[in-house]
């Protein structure tokens, strides 16, 4: 959620160099930024380095709107936490996100909007026939996590942040941690992809409290399923290896300009075809590398 061979990245036409220069922050590494690079480099600078602006879909703002339902049910008292009562609450915070954001009015016109919250209700419903909010009380909710992985003195070091949907540790002091999806389950050939997002944080939060998460645990709520994996520490470590290689390929890039566009069938979501040089676009100026919230 981000250059053909031989581009320079000083490159632009006069239509991209009277675009308006974009304020550049100091990188991490998150889940979403590493998927983006490893489905496409040049999406993944547009994204992180550039930040232009892209249109908000339905299923995106259908997903914020009841994350945040989840999210304060989870501070309820345990006899409040039902599905009539976190259903009441849709309208409130979609009214919160829409005074937000001017653009939700037209994404989700008064027509529609009848519907749209039918089909979050239906999410909502998923949560509850795979679990009971009232049977335990989750320790952290939409918890921010950053840190700076490994040491400069041995080796690579990574710097990461992100947002883990909730934790959950059990009086014996099990942890598990917990991310809602309101897309759809992938096939188990792609499980993988799926659980890289939740390795990185099991990764993150054993070197945070020096605990392995007990179980990793995707709730799909579309379809009431869940996909469920109990990490090893050989894993974490391999994974914390394979995430220093990434990102090292990114400050390669990032130094160089060289964010080099890859074509696949995911092109066709991309909102950045117009700026792509597969795609007959000219890309903007580099705006340069801004380093990592770790230099």
């Amino acid at each position: 959620m981000p250059e053909v061979s031989g581009y320079s990245g000083t490159e632009a036409s006069a239509g991209a160099e009277s675009a308006p220069k974009r304020k550049v922050s100091k990188l991490a590494l998150s889940p979403s930024r590493a998927n983006d690079y490893q489905q496409c480099p040049l999406k993944y600078r547009f994204r992180a380095i550039d930040k232009l602006p892209e249109p908000s879909t339905v299923a995106q703002v259908k997903g914020t709107l009841v994350h945040a339902v989840l999210e304060e049910m989870h501070s309820w008292p345990r006899e409040e936490r039902t599905y009539p009562g976190a259903v009441l609450r849709l309208k409130p915070h979609w009214a919160e996100m829409k005074a937000k954001d001017e653009s939700l009015h037209e994404l989700v016109p008064e027509d529609d909007l009848m519907e749209f919250l039918v089909e979050c209700r239906a999410l909502l419903k998923g949560y509850f026939f795979m679990e009971n909010p009232a049977g335990f009380d989750a320790s952290e909710t939409e918890k921010f996590v950053q840190l700076i992985l490994g040491d400069e003195s041995v080796g690579t070091t990574v710097p990461v942040r992100g947002f883990i949907d909730r934790v959950d540790i059990a009086p014996t002091g099990e942890v598990r941690i917990v991310d809602y999806k309101t897309g759809k389950k992938p096939h188990p050939r792609f499980q993988d992809d799926a659980l890289f997002q939740m390795r990185f944080y099991a990764l993150v939060w054993w070197r945070l409290t020096g605990r392995v998460p007990t179980q990793l645990r995707l709730m799909y709520l579309k379809v009431a399923d869940d996909l469920v994996h109990s990490p090893t520490t050989s894993e974490l470590i391999q994974f914390e290896a394979e995430l220093a290689t990434l990102w090292e390929n990114i400050v390669r890039d990032g130094e160089f300009g060289d964010f080099v566009p890859k074509k696949s069938k995911l092109c066709g979501w991309c909102s950045f075809q117009e700026l792509c040089p597969a795609f007959g676009g000219v890309t903007p100026e580099y705006p340069g590398w801004p380093g990592s919230f770790g230099d």
